[in-house]
């Protein structure tokens, strides 16, 4: 993908800069859309996107020349995200990425960008870089929240000697963090922190290689503001001494262009519905809520009386038809004829949450997906399901206050379907009260949101040419 003035990279006021997100959707989402950011202003900004050729159909403006991972055993054929093969293979795809670290070096000699802008998986690239005079810019993709409980230097700490910390250690806060000395539930036990620290097929685990990728950079990239998480910002860069911090702002998705129209289906059903009347559940394409969960769910949205749209995922392979009608309660559809939608695959959330009928977004509080919702003037109904999730929760919902979180049960976090009803009343009963209107009115701002990108630009220019 290129965009921006002509001329040689690093030239007069040109930058060229290379993007390499991991494999996974939520990753590869963040690195489009500042991409697209940059080279839409004037500000003479190249971008070559690397990625495996599989996501290019997906995903707008990426490279269909970037460098293919070799075959890995137990991997399956053809499988470009994380999206597609089992939890084992996809720390597999690590391996398959890791085994491209010869074609990005000799692509990067080609190209001879001026920085390349990483993810955590592969803090090789900065020994790449580094032989070929290039910078490498480490981008968080995650809130500045999470990364400061989970993944700084303090969380190995332990007297004198290092080691890595245990599900027990992981449910109270760093060293020094700046919020409550832990913001993970009672149920939650800290054992998915675990796997942080816990190495696959002899691999460097996801902690190691975090830290190889910060020390190994000039700079971190955080796709956040200080208004939002300045504290949170501050300790990261201290703990990595004192690293220089690139904030892009939130990365706030484009409203859709004049040609980009919500298909003429959703767009006949949302708009029999009065405005803001709809609540739209949607935990995107790799958060899966459980069978029990998403029955509670389902029914605790025809509690509520307002029509609704529910969209459920489940991992590749599973026949998703049928695992709807798993989860679907007896006589639920007869009930919510007219009003009620349980959908299953892809669908024009960015536009769905622009719609006038839509008025409150259930959702696992992803952090791209919350900012989503704040933007498109949605009450947020926060349902965390996996750990980034929960520290987000806890920042927008308690510290923010932007949205409502279901209230879960302290000794395994079941929630039922009168928590949903009751979170969904109270999100909209907020409306045009409390903090939820200054940052509904903060994101939208063109001047702001420019702003972000100009002072994130300056900074790139200057890390670059230092």
């Amino acid at each position: 993908m290129a965009g921006g003035g002509e001329g040689d990279a690093g030239s007069g006021n040109n930058l060229h800069l290379v993007m390499f997100p991991w494999l996974a959707f939520g990753h590869i989402s963040p690195f489009a859309q500042l991409a697209r950011k940059l080279v839409s202003t004037d500000a003479g900004i190249r971008v070559t996107f690397l990625t495996a050729a599989g996501t290019v159909p997906r995903v707008e403006a990426m490279l269909s020349s970037a460098p293919a991972a070799g075959a890995v055993p137990g991997l399956p054929e053809g499988a470009s995200t994380t999206a597609e093969p089992s939890a084992d293979g996809a720390e597999l795809l690590k391996l398959a990425v890791d085994g491209t670290r010869p074609a990005v070096r000799a692509l990067l000699a080609e190209l001879r960008p001026d920085a390349v802008l990483v993810d955590f998986a592969t803090p090789w690239v900065c020994d790449a870089a580094a032989t070929l005079g290039i910078k490498v810019l480490h981008f968080l993709v995650f809130s500045a929240t999470s990364m400061a409980y989970s993944m700084v230097p303090a969380r190995l700490v332990d007297g004198q000697s290092q080691r890595s910390p245990s599900a027990r250690d992981l449910m109270v806060a760093p060293a020094g963090f700046p919020g409550v000395a832990s913001v993970l539930p009672a149920h939650h036990h800290g054992q998915s922190l675990v796997y942080l620290y816990t190495s696959f097929h002899g691999m460097p685990n996801a902690y190691d290689r975090v830290v190889a990728s910060v020390n190994g950079s000039a700079g971190i990239v955080m796709k956040t503001c200080r208004e939002m998480e300045g504290p949170y910002i501050d300790y990261i860069s201290a703990q990595y001494g004192n690293k220089r911090v690139l904030l892009a702002g939130p990365v706030v998705p484009e409203p859709p262009s004049q040609g980009d129209q919500l298909e003429e289906w959703w767009s006949r059903w949302l708009s029999s519905f009065p405005d803001d009347a709809v609540v739209f559940a949607s935990f995107g394409r790799e958060t899966f809520l459980p069978a029990p969960a998403a029955t509670e769910l389902l029914l605790g949205l025809e509690a509520t009386g307002r029509p609704f749209l529910a969209v459920l995922n489940f991992p590749n392979g599973m026949d998703a038809a049928a695992e709807v009608e798993a989860r679907i309660p007896l006589g639920f559809e007869e009930r919510v004829e007219g009003r009620g939608l349980v959908h299953t695959g892809w669908v024009q959330q960015h536009h769905i949450l622009r719609h006038r009928s839509v008025g409150c977004f259930v959702n696992h509080a992803g952090f791209s997906s919350v900012v989503e919702g704040i933007v498109a003037g949605c009450r947020l109904v926060l349902l965390p399901m996996k750990t980034d999730q929960y520290f987000n929760a806890k920042l927008f919902a308690r510290e923010l206050r932007v949205g409502v979180e279901v209230a879960r049960r302290d000794e395994d976090g079941w929630f039922g379907r009168g928590d949903v009803g009751d979170v969904v009343a109270a999100a909209l009963a907020t409306e045009g009260e409390g903090e939820s209107s200054k940052w509904r009115e903060l994101h939208p701002s063109d001047a702001v949101q420019d702003k972000f990108v100009v002072d994130f630009i300056r900074e790139l220019k200057e890390v670059v040419r230092a």
